[in-house]
C-alpha cells in the first residue's frame, strides 16, 4: 500500500469537471476575476418591495449560488442563495439571450450550470402568479464553477428537511454546513452580535479594549496543563496562553483604569460538549473596583447580552426556559456544598475534606490539595442544582492564588463563579494586589505542584516585580463566550457555536 495524493472522484465529479472543460472550450472563464456589482440582496428585496415601492427595484443586480431549478422549456424557474437569504429567480430564454445564438440559455444555463455554482444576475422584482416575490432576469453571468456537489436538503415553505445533522461532515465541513443549514449561519451571527453587545458595553464605560501575548514564556492566570511549543531563534521554550489575567492586570499597574480583551486561551486537557482545546473567553479588569461592583456589573452585562441578540431576557436551552434579568442570587460556596451535601466543610482540613469526598463517593486525588478537594465537591454535587444564573461566592483561599483574602471572613477570597445552566460562565475576584502575599501564594502552588499537581501555576517573578510597583485596588472577571454563545442560542455543544472545532485528522486515502 502506498500513500498517494491523487483524489478519488465520483461520477458526479467528473462530469462537473468535464462542464467546466466545455465553458472554458466555449470562451467563458469559469472564475473570472473582475469585481461584480452586488446592489440588492434577496432578503431585503422580499421585504422592501410592494406595488409602491417597485420603481426602486427596476435594476437590481444579485450574487450567489444556485439552490435549486425547475425546467420550464424555454424559461426556467431557479433559488439564488446570497448573504442573506434566497430568493426564486425567473430566467427566460429571449431575455438572457436577446439575438440569435442561444448558447448562454440552451448550453450554458440548461446544461453546463448545476446547484451549487455561483451565479450573477441583472434584472427587475416582481411577484409571480402565487405570489412570491422573484427576480425577473436580464443577464446572467458564470462567477464559479462548483466541482463537488452540495448534499441535498430540502426545503418546502420555509422548513427544511433532509437536514444533515452527522457531526462528522459538520464540524469537519463548516462551509458546506453552512451553505445547506441556514440555522447555523444564524448562531454566528448571533456570537458576533454578543460580541459586540460586550464590546459596546464596556467601551460606554470608557474602557480599552487591548490585545496581549498568546505566546508566553510563563502560562499564568490560571490552573491549567498548557500547551509547549519552541521558539528556534530564542532557543527557548514557550507556552500558548492559557489565561491573559497577569499581562491585563500589569496594564493596570501602568495606569489604565479599565482594560478588556476577548483572548483565545489553549488549554492542553480534555475535550467534552462543553471543553475545547482552544477557546474565546473575555477577561476585563477595572481599578478601584471589587468583587460586589463586578456581580452588579455583570447581571447588568448579561441582561443587555440576553436582550440584544434574542430581544429578551429570557432564553431556552433544552427544555429549560433561563432568565437573564437582574438581580441573581448570591450563595457562598460552603452554603452551597452544606445546602447540597449535608456536609459543613468550611472548618475542615485537608484529611477530613478527604473523608467526606470518600462517604460522598468522590474520587480524592492524592496530588490534589484542600482547594481542588473542594471543588470536586461543588461540581459533583452542587453545580449541576444551579440552572438560573447564580453567583457562587467565598471561594477558600487555597483554590484561588490570585485573589484577594476576604475582608471579613477568614479563610476564603473574595471571588465568585457565575453558574448557569449548571455550567461555569465567568469567574472573577477582588484582585490580589498584595505583593508579599501573592508570592507566598505562588510558593505554595509550587509546593502543590511537587506534590504532583500538573495544573499548579507556576511563578511569574514578572508579574511580582509589577505587583511590587503598585498595582491599586482591582476587580475582574473572565466570560466563557463559547458557553455563553451557547446559552444565547440554544445549542448543546460548544462545537455548535465554533467555525471550526478541534478534530482528529482525517484519514488520508491510500491505493495499491
Amino acid at each position: 500500500m502506498s500513500v498517494t495524493t491523487q483524489q478519488q472522484l465520483s461520477e458526479q465529479e467528473i462530469i462537473r469537471r468535464d462542464k467546466l472543460k466545455e465553458l472554458q472550450n466555449l470562451g467563458i472563464d469559469p472564475y473570472p476575476a473582475a469585481e461584480y456589482p452586488v446592489n440588492a440582496y434577496s432578503t431585503d428585496i422580499k421585504a422592501g418591495y410592494s406595488e409602491e415601492t417597485k420603481d426602486q427595484y427596476q435594476e437590481v443586480c444579485l450574487a450567489g449560488r444556485i439552490m435549486s431549478t425547475r425546467d420550464m422549456g424555454k424559461a426556467n424557474f431557479a433559488v439564488l442563495q446570497d448573504s442573506k437569504g434566497r430568493i426564486q429567480l425567473y430566467i427566460k430564454r429571449d431575455d438572457i439571450c436577446p439575438g440569435e445564438d442561444k448558447t448562454l440559455y440552451d448550453t450554458v444555463w440548461k446544461k453546463l450550470t448545476d446547484i451549487g455554482d455561483f451565479i450573477g444576475v441583472k434584472g427587475y422584482a416582481f411577484v409571480t402568479k402565487t405570489g412570491e416575490t422573484s427576480v425577473h432576469v436580464k443577464e446572467l453571468t458564470i462567477l464559479a464553477k462548483a466541482l463537488r456537489p452540495l448534499p441535498v436538503v430540502k426545503v418546502k415553505d420555509g422548513e427544511a428537511f433532509d437536514e444533515v445533522t452527522d457531526p462528522e461532515f459538520k464540524y469537519r465541513q463548516r462551509y458546506a454546513d453552512l451553505v445547506i443549514n441556514p440555522d447555523v449561519k444564524e448562531v454566528f451571527i448571533k456570537r458576533t452580535r454578543l460580541m459586540q453587545t460586550i464590546r459596546d458595553f464596556y467601551n460606554a464605560m470608557g474602557y480599552l479594549e487591548v490585545e496581549t501575548p498568546i505566546l508566553q514564556a510563563i502560562p499564568g492566570g490560571a490552573a491549567a496543563r498548557p500547551f509547549i511549543t519552541h521558539h528556534n531563534a530564542l532557543d527557548m521554550p514557550l507556552y500558548l496562553r492559557i489565561a491573559n489575567e497577569l499581562y491585563l492586570k500589569r496594564l493596570i499597574v501602568g495606569g489604565f483604569e479599565g482594560v478588556y480583551e476577548f483572548a483565545k486561551d489553549f488549554r492542553n486537557e480534555g475535550m467534552d460538549r462543553t471543553h475545547n482545546p482552544e477557546f474565546t473567553v473575555m477577561e476585563m479588569y477595572a481599578a478601584y473596583k471589587d468583587y460586589n461592583w463586578m456581580m452588579d456589573t455583570t447581571e447588568q452585562l448579561l441582561e443587555k447580552v440576553a436582550t440584544n441578540v434574542n430581544g429578551t431576557t429570557k432564553v431556552t436551552v433544552g427544555e429549560r426556559d433561563i432568565d437573564f434579568k437582574a438581580p441573581y442570587p448570591r450563595v457562598p460556596i460552603y452554603e452551597a456544598i452544606r445546602q447540597h451535601t449535608g456536609f459543613d466543610v468550611s472548618e475542615m482540613d485537608e484529611a477530613g475534606i478527604r473523608e467526606v469526598c470518600k462517604q460522598l463517593g468522590i474520587h480524592a486525588d492524592p496530588n490534589h490539595g484542600k482547594g481542588k478537594l473542594i471543588d470536586e465537591i461543588f461540581g459533583e454535587k452542587c453545580e449541576h442544582h444551579y440552572v438560573q444564573p447564580t453567583f457562587i461566592t467565598d471561594y477558600p483561599v487555597e483554590m484561588s492564588p490570585l485573589t484577594k483574602r476576604h475582608r471579613s471572613k477568614a479563610g476564603v477570597v473574595e471571588r465568585f463563579e457565575l453558574i448557569c445552566n449548571g455550567k461555569e460562565i465567568a469567574n472573577a475576584y477582588s484582585e490580589l494586589n498584595d505583593p508579599i502575599d501573592q508570592r507566598q501564594r505562588f510558593e505554595d502552588q509550587v509546593a502543590l505542584m511537587e506534590r504532583g499537581d500538573d495544573e499548579a501555576m507556576y511563578i511569574d517573578y514578572d508579574f511580582l516585580r509589577a505587583l511590587e510597583y503598585g498595582m491599586p485596588p482591582t476587580s475582574g472577571i473572565g466570560i466563557g463566550i463559547d458557553r455563553l454563545t451557547m446559552l444565547m442560542t440554544n445549542q448543546p455543544s460548544i462545537q455548535d457555536v465554533l467555525f471550526f472545532p478541534q478534530m482528529r485528522p482525517e484519514k488520508v486515502q491510500s491505493a495499491e
